[in-house]
Parts: C-alpha cells; sequence; structure tokens
C-alpha cells in the first residue's frame, strides 16, 4: 500500500466516540487555569435560563387571571409590562456578561494552547521536521488552533442548552405533566440523530483539515521554490496541482454541507414542529368538555420553542464541534509527539573551557536503520582545525548534526575537553559551539538584528567587531542605515555571499570556544571566499574548529584532513601528507585542479 492509499484509508475513518471524548477532556484541561471567568459566565448562563423560564409563567399568570377576567386595569397593565421589561434588560445585561467573560476565557485559553504548541516544537528534533512538511506544521500551528475557538464558543452553547433544556422542561412539567412527557419523548430522537451526526461528519472534517494541510504544504513550498517554478516554466503545473487539491478540498466541504444541511438545523425544526403541533392537539381534544387557558398554551408553546431553540443552535454549532475535535486531534498529535531533541544530563560541572574534540567509534543513523556513520574516530586538539572533506553523502553533514546534538547518536563517544557531550548542558553547548550553515537564513528586521538575534547582553560595539573580523563591514557601511539597514525575510535583497558574511559574524560575536563550519564557503564567490578566508585564519586562533569543505584549498592549512566514504574514515593527514600519499584525497584534489583550468 503506498502512502496516498494510506492517507485515504486514515481519512475514511471516523474518531471513535471514546477518542472523542478523551480528545474533550483534553481541551478541558486548558481551560481550567481560566475557571473564574468560565464560572462567572456559566452562572451567568444559569440566570438567563432561570429569566427565560419566569418571563412566560409571568406573563400567563397576567393572561389567565387579569387580561381574560377583565380584571387589568391601567396600573396593572403598566407594572406588569414595567417587570416584563426589567426581566429582559436584565436578562439582556447577564448575556452580555457571559457572553464576554466566555469569549474572554476562551480566547486565553487559545492563546494557552498555540504558546504550549510552539514550545513543543522547538522540543521536537531534527528527526521529526525531517520528516514533516513544513506546511502541515503551519496549518495546525494557525488554522487548527484557530479552529478550537471556534469549539470552546459550541461549549458554551452546550452549557446554555443544557440549562435551557432543564428549566424548559421543569416549566412545562409545572404547567401541565403529559404534555411536557409529549415533548420529552423527541428527545431520544434527537440523541440518534445526532449519533449518526457524529458518525458521518468525523470522517468528512478529518478529511477536510488534512487536505486542508496538504493545500498548506503546496502553498509553502510554491512561495518557497517560486524562481525555480519560474526557472523551468513549471507555473501550469504547480497551477494545475493546486487546483486540483483546491478541488478536492471544495469537494469534501460539499459533502460536509450535505451532512449538516440535512441533520442539523432542518431535521431540529421539523421535530419541534411536530412536537409543537402534537402539543397543540392534546390541548384541542380537550376544549370539548373543559376550557384550557389562552396563558397556558401561550406559555407551553414559549416552553416548547425554549426546549428546541438551545438544541437546534446546538445542532447548528456541531459543525464547530466536529471540526474542532479534528483540529484538536491534529494538535494533540504533535503534543504527544515523542520525537525530541536529543537530551542532555545537566551537569553544572562540565564546562567547556579548552575545545578539545574526540569521536571514539562514532556510529549513527538517521532511521535507525541504515547507519551512515561507521566506527568514526578522530581527535581535534585545542585550537586545531580539523578539514572533513568527500563526495556528496559520504558522511560529513552527519558529523556536524552529532557534533552539534542535532540527532542522537548511536553508539561510540563523542567528547569535549574529554567529558562526554551528552554531560554538557544545552545551554553550555549552544554557547561555545559556533555553527555556520552552507545555506545562512536571514530573518526579517535589520542587519544588527540578524547579528545579535534579539541577544540584548550583545552591544552594538561587539557586532561591529564581529562584522569586521568577518570582513563584513565593507558591504554594512555602504548600505542605507549601515546597521539598521532593512532585511526582509530570507534576505533576498542582499547577496549570497553577503549573506554569508553576516552569517559568519552571527555565529562569532558569540566568541564561540569550537566553530564548525558546513561548506560554509561552497555557494560564495572566489572574491568573497577570499575575504572569509582572510577573516577566519585570525578568528580560528584559540579556537577549535571543524570545516566541512567543498574546495579543497580552503582547508590546506588545516592541521588535519579526514577523508570519508560512505561512511568511514579513508584516510587520515595533513593536505601535504594525503597528497603524497596520491589516494582518495590527491584524486578529489587533483579532479579540482582540472576543473578549475
Amino acid at each position: 500500500m503506498d502512502n496516498n492509499e494510506e492517507t485515504k484509508s486514515v481519512w475514511s475513518k471516523a474518531i471513535p466516540l471514546k477518542e472523542q471524548i478523551h480528545i474533550f477532556k483534553r481541551v478541558l484541561k486548558y481551560v481550567k487555569p481560566f475557571k473564574v471567568e468560565m464560572g462567572i459566565a456559566v452562572f451567568g448562563a444559569f440566570l438567563v435560563s432561570v429569566i427565560n423560564m419566569l418571563l412566560p409563567r409571568g406573563l400567563q399568570f397576567f393572561l389567565d387571571n387579569y387580561l381574560i377576567k377583565q380584571k387589568a386595569t391601567v396600573q396593572i397593565i403598566i407594572w406588569a409590562g414595567l417587570l416584563y421589561g426589567l426581566g429582559t434588560i436584565i436578562k439582556a445585561v447577564l448575556q452580555f456578561i457571559y457572553q464576554y467573560l466566555y469569549a474572554l476565557g476562551a480566547e486565553k485559553t487559545l492563546e494557552s494552547v498555540r504558546k504550549d504548541l510552539y514550545r513543543k516544537l522547538h522540543s521536537l528534533g531534527m528527526r521529526y521536521f525531517d520528516q514533516t512538511p513544513a506546511g502541515s506544521i503551519v496549518s495546525r500551528v494557525t488554522n487548527d488552533t484557530m479552529t478550537l475557538s471556534d469549539f470552546l464558543g459550541v461549549l458554551c452553547q452546550v452549557v446554555i442548552g443544557v440549562f435551557s433544556l432543564v428549566t424548559a422542561f421543569v416549566a412545562m412539567y409545572v404547567t401541565n405533566k403529559f404534555a411536557a412527557l409529549i415533548v420529552l419523548l423527541f428527545l431520544p430522537i434527537l440523541g440518534f440523530v445526532f449519533w449518526i451526526y457524529t458518525q458521518k461528519s468525523s470522517k468528512l472534517y478529518r478529511g477536510f483539515r488534512e487536505r486542508l494541510s496538504r493545500i498548506n504544504t503546496n502553498l509553502n513550498e510554491s512561495i518557497e521554490g517560486v524562481s525555480l517554478i519560474q526557472q523551468f516554466k513549471q507555473e501550469k503545473r504547480m497551477t494545475n496541482h493546486f487546483e486540483n487539491e483546491n478541488g478536492t478540498l471544495m469537494k469534501t466541504r460539499f459533502n460536509m454541507i450535505r451532512v449538516n444541511s440535512l441533520l442539523l438545523s432542518p431535521m431540529t425544526s421539523l421535530l419541534y414542529s411536530l412536537a409543537l403541533a402534537l402539543v397543540l392537539m392534546y390541548f384541542g381534544f380537550p376544549l370539548q368538555k373543559t376550557f384550557v387557558p389562552a396563558g397556558i398554551v401561550y406559555a407551553f408553546s414559549q416552553y416548547v420553542q425554549q426546549f428546541f431553540n438551545p438544541i437546534s443552535t446546538m445542532m447548528d454549532r456541531m459543525t464547530f464541534f466536529q471540526d474542532g475535535i479534528v483540529a484538536g486531534k491534529r494538535i494533540f498529535r504533535i503534543m504527544d509527539e515523542t520525537e525530541y531533541e536529543p537530551k542532555q544530563e545537566d551537569d553544572k560541572n562540565a564546562v567547556i573551557s579548552k575545545g578539545k574534540i574526540e569521536f571514539r567509534n562514532v556510529s549513527f543513523s538517521y532511521d535507525g536503520k541504515h547507519e551512515i556513520l561507521h566506527n568514526v574516530s578522530f581527535v581535534v586538539n585545542p585550537g586545531e582545525t580539523l578539514g572533513i572533506v568527500g563526495h556528496t553523502g559520504s558522511g560529513k553533514s552527519s558529523i556536524i548534526n552529532v557534533m552539534m546534538r542535532f540527532y542522537e547518536f548511536g553508539s561510540g563517544e563523542v567528547l569535549i575537553d574529554d567529558i562526554d557531550i551528552r554531560k554538557f548542558s544545552k545551554k553550555e553547548l549552544r554557547k561555545k559551539l559556533g555553527l555556520v550553515l552552507q545555506e545562512p537564513f536571514m530573518f526579517y528586521g535589520d542587519i544588527s538584528s540578524n547579528i545579535r538575534l534579539y541577544n540584548n547582553q550583545i552591544t552594538d560595539q561587539q557586532i561591529k567587531k564581529a562584522a569586521q573580523a568577518v570582513q563584513a563591514d565593507s558591504f554594512i557601511e555602504k548600505m542605507p542605515g549601515k546597521y539598521h539597514a532593512k532585511v526582509i525575510e530570507g534576505g533576498s535583497e542582499l547577496s549570497q555571499g553577503q549573506r554569508q558574511l553576516i552569517s559568519f559574524a552571527r555565529t562569532l560575536v558569540t566568541d564561540p570556544k569550537i566553530l564548525v563550519l558546513d561548506e560554509a564557503t561552497a555557494n560564495v564567490d572566489t572574491e568573497t571566499e577570499n575575504l572569509i578566508q582572510d577573516g577566519l585564519k585570525k578568528l580560528r586562533q584559540g579556537r577549535t574548529t571543524l570545516a566541512i569543505a567543498h574546495r579543497l584549498s580552503t582547508i590546506a592549512d588545516a592541521d588535519q584532513i579526514i577523508v570519508l566514504d560512505k561512511g568511514r574514515i579513508v584516510e587520515q593527514g595533513t593536505h601535504t601528507e594525503l597528497l603524497e600519499k596520491k589516494g582518495y584525497y590527491y584524486n578529489l584534489y587533483k579532479l579540482q585542479q582540472n576543473s578549475d583550468k
């Protein structure tokens, strides 16, 4: 079964009722911290339900005892009107209070969920992001969490609905017991309709959420790769693909509308009309022997309406309930994700002071099945530079990933200053290890904020010093605003070389003890590379450096070089020693020399 078929099989399944209840309870845990706002709102809703019960009762009493018997004086009519008006005003004020407080609590709950979800994402390991499309993650953080706001609104309607049902039935029972039991007979029918709806709709809403996520993924890829799409004239293909996804989403929405139209408000309205008709027939038959006061008929019809109105409202809001259940399942799927970043023991005595690095028989696999590194061993003494070379897929970046603790290695040991790397705190590692990637990312803001990365402890003077050290000041000083020159997301207004120089300054401004360079000069021009190399020669002094090199000339002065092939170290030595061996490294070097001619 391929992935597409597996996905379809998942979409075709309804969420079991037991699981829906479990999701519902987990959402309620986020509501608990805001129980004061919610509690007052619930009490306000209860008072409104009581007023809804009393107002028709008061009118019934006025009709049967004063108006019909022609005892209603002007004074009594005025008082009756004032009391009814006062009750209506109090009801409106209470409605405003409970709706406001409930909305306030719902928004705070939504904020809490979104913060927890964001924190969770930043605690997950790189493997999770390797396997999950960015668009899907964005959809869960934005669309799915926003859906919970509507879901919490449903809870409010449910609370109000329960109060209205109970008070309306009590009022009907007090008014006429048999007629109240006639109306109550419709409750099991409504329950059965609700059960059918949950079975049908959960499948549809699950499919809708997943397809919406796919559209977000498609949109994210289209925006990120727009230059590539235009370069290879793939606009039509990408548009067709998006239209297909959008068309599938529309069909799912049509099915949802069809189910909602059949089983929600129209069905409730039909049952309400049948209940009212039966009650009026019951009141009509006794007219041959006894007289039913008009006030009772009026009050009872109002109670029947109050009994069915909240049900109708709740049924209409069930679309949000099912949508919220599915969204909650998707959110909690991330919350329950166990693909955490590698754990650190956080030993306070573990401090990186010298920068010695040692790999002892380290093996590593991304998926736990296929090893990428096989028994890799090397030692880099403090202040030395280790060059790492090899063909694509040889395991160069995997050494960096293990070194930076982005992934957990399998067997062997990784030591810094003769201490197991797992004993250092995350803060200590990030402070003492500086990484420069091949593809630097620029954040929206200015040059200064991209170097500082919102670390307010870094001064403007330190930023300028770091920029000068990597020769970045030569172009920054020429820009409008200099260090406060605007940078848009991705830094597309900057050249690749300029972005890389800023990335170098960003790493070096923290004064790391260990420099990790992942083909940091692979995508820059020769002139920019020469600028970087001049700066690096100074910066490597007193620092241990691991440098993955695409151009072998950039690591010719390294203290030692390891050559990787299929995850194994096949050669090791200095640039001169490796050339003299006329082996793997020699062939790589000659190949580059010939290609540069």
